[in-house]
């Protein structure tokens, strides 16, 4: 989880704060960011140490049990970072339109590259 939220940080967008407290929260209420079938969407409040907006992709080599009996394991992570709420609901709104699309998940196994991941999301951005 650190690892998925370490370039918000690295970018000037998260305080170290911000990731410490998605592990936290992690520890302490579960997998509350285990959204969908196969997908985290791990995040903490603005007040946490959001500086930025900034939404991550990262495709895990092998599947993860974070103990959600409905969604896991999880297959991708979507870390997300707003600085205000306005943003984290449009962040996830936006990420929530690209997650109901099949079309998505088939693109992101297939792309070898992070250039072909923003190439995917600027096509399905376009089409939605």
């Amino acid at each position: 989880m650190r690892t998925a939220v370490a370039p918000f940080v690295e970018a000037g967008i998260a305080t170290q704060g911000y990731v410490d407290d998605i592990v936290r929260g992690a520890k302490e209420l579960g997998p509350y960011f285990v959204l969908a079938p196969h997908v985290a969407i791990p995040h903490a409040r603005p007040d946490q140490g959001a500086l930025g907006n900034g939404i991550g992709v990262v495709r895990l080599a092998e599947p993860v049990e974070f103990g959600s009996e409905a969604n896991d394991p999880v297959s991708y992570l979507f870390p997300l970072v707003a600085a205000d709420d306005g943003g984290h609901l449009q962040a996830l709104m936006s990420l929530a339109e690209l997650l109901g699309d099949e079309g998505f998940y088939v693109g992101l196994d297939e792309a070898e590259t992070a250039g072909e991941v923003l190439d995917l999301i600027r096509e399905k951005e376009g089409g939605l």
